[in-house]
């Protein structure tokens, strides 16, 4: 695997990409606007699942607006993390605390994708399934530890 890593890092247009800092940059910045669409749409449709905001709307109405955006964020984080990735992939893929995060991240899509096809039974009940709000919080959880566990994977890299 690390031979792959090897060759992902010599690829000329990551090696370009990486080598720019005025391109990486921009890469950085996409990829954490689609971190904020990501999570940012999904904590909003769990908060309202747990029934502490947007009690205004139903889950349906926020969700149908929300979710649009969600995806958006994931087309977004998915190839500039691919490009962050690869440009350092020999020092991020042996990093425990890597693999922490991105074991997190897919499964908080998951729980996302979850509670994407759950929202319309939720909305035909009188009130919000204890279920419901266990896997919306659960789903906090997921994406608190995600975010943390990105933030913690420079401070784990060899230097």
């Amino acid at each position: 695997m690390l031979r792959l890593c090897r060759s992902l890092q010599e690829v000329p247009w990551i090696v370009t990409v990486n080598s720019s800092a005025g391109i990486i940059s921009i890469v950085w910045l996409v990829h954490y606007l689609g971190i904020f669409l990501l999570v940012g749409t999904g904590v909003f449709v769990n908060l309202r699942v747990l029934g502490v905001a947007g009690r205004r709307q139903t889950i349906s109405q926020l969700s149908g607006s929300l979710f649009p955006w969600t995806w958006t964020g994931l087309a977004m984080v998915i190839p500039t993390g691919f490009i962050m990735f690869a440009g350092q992939a020999t020092t991020f893929y042996p990093a425990t605390v890597f693999r922490i995060k991105m074991l997190e991240l897919l499964v908080a899509v998951a729980f996302g994708v979850i509670v994407q096809r759950k929202v319309p039974q939720w909305d035909r009940v009188a009130t919000i399934p204890a279920g419901a709000k266990l896997l919306a919080l659960v789903s906090l959880v997921l994406w608190i530890g995600a975010i943390l566990a990105g933030l913690e994977v420079p401070a784990w890299l060899p230097i």
